[in-house]
């Protein structure tokens, strides 16, 4: 079935994932978080994508839950509510954990459940108008599923103070706690996002999936003799595969790599 809430380009190893609802300012439903989830899994699987872009149409990035979402939710049980938040928090884990380096266009605000979206990608550029906010307080709730992405983003200091205080943010705020990479005027965001992902594209294809795996296993935890361990074991596979043999030998004979030949 092709989805409604999203559309999906190729081009030059690149995906583009591009949420497609400016009229709801891209808020998202059950139906959207079945939609991205599936789109990241597809792009993910696909040997001829080396980068994917999450980006958004309209004014807005992601303005959170869908407001017809929203007064479906507040009839829902406990045990339905489990259930709901369980799609959300799978669709962050998919995006977070795909295969290829993932990169979000911020190109509006981005409020709520919208940050995890922005947290849960690799990079993430920002034009300087974009607004951000964790907004759960004001109504009652709080940023439970969101913030395992938004906590390693942003750090625990930040989000002290902006999971319980629910204020807005600007872009240059959003860089300085580590939320964005890059801030930029709207008419550099594209030459931005070209400028970190061409060595994306020129990196070997399996070192990249390998280094995103690093992080992801490597980040929060304890330095102890079974990481250290784990690290070793990470070198010594990509050392002994043939995509690291033949970048070590491209790089002693001066030539390029076969996946750039």
């Amino acid at each position: 079935m092709t989805p409604t809430s999203l559309h999906i380009a190729y081009d030059a190893g690149v995906a583009r994932i591009t949420l497609a609802q400016p009229e709801i300012r891209n808020a998202f439903s059950d139906a959207t978080i079945a939609d991205i989830t599936l789109a990241f899994h597809t792009v993910g699987a696909r040997a001829d994508v080396h980068a994917v872009v999450l980006a958004a149409e309209g004014p807005a990035f992601c303005a959170g839950a869908d407001l017809n979402w929203m007064r479906r939710m507040a009839d829902y049980s406990r045990d339905e509510n489990r259930v709901d938040a369980g799609k959300l928090a799978e669709m962050l884990r998919v995006i977070y954990e795909c295969p290829k380096p993932t990169l979000a266009r911020v190109q509006g605000d981005v409020y709520a459940g919208g940050m995890g979206l922005v947290a849960a990608c690799d990079m993430a550029v920002a034009v300087d108008t974009a607004g951000f906010c964790l907004s759960e307080v004001k109504i009652g709730l709080i940023p439970a599923t969101i913030s395992p992405y938004v906590i390693r983003a942003m750090g625990a200091r930040a989000s002290h103070r902006y999971f319980l205080t629910g204020e807005r943010f600007d872009a240059h705020e959003a860089r300085r706690i580590g939320l964005v990479h890059e801030v930029v005027a709207a008419d550099a965001l594209d030459e931005c996002m070209d400028r970190l992902l061409q060595p994306l594209l020129r990196a070997g294809p399996a070192a990249v999936r390998a280094c995103k795996r690093l992080v992801i296993d490597v980040a929060e935890r304890e330095i102890d003799a079974h990481l250290i361990a784990a690290t070793v074991e990470s070198i010594a596979d990509i050392r002994a595969s043939a995509e690291g043999k033949e970048g070590v030998q491209a790089f002693l004979a001066k030539r390029k790599p076969s996946w750039l030949a």
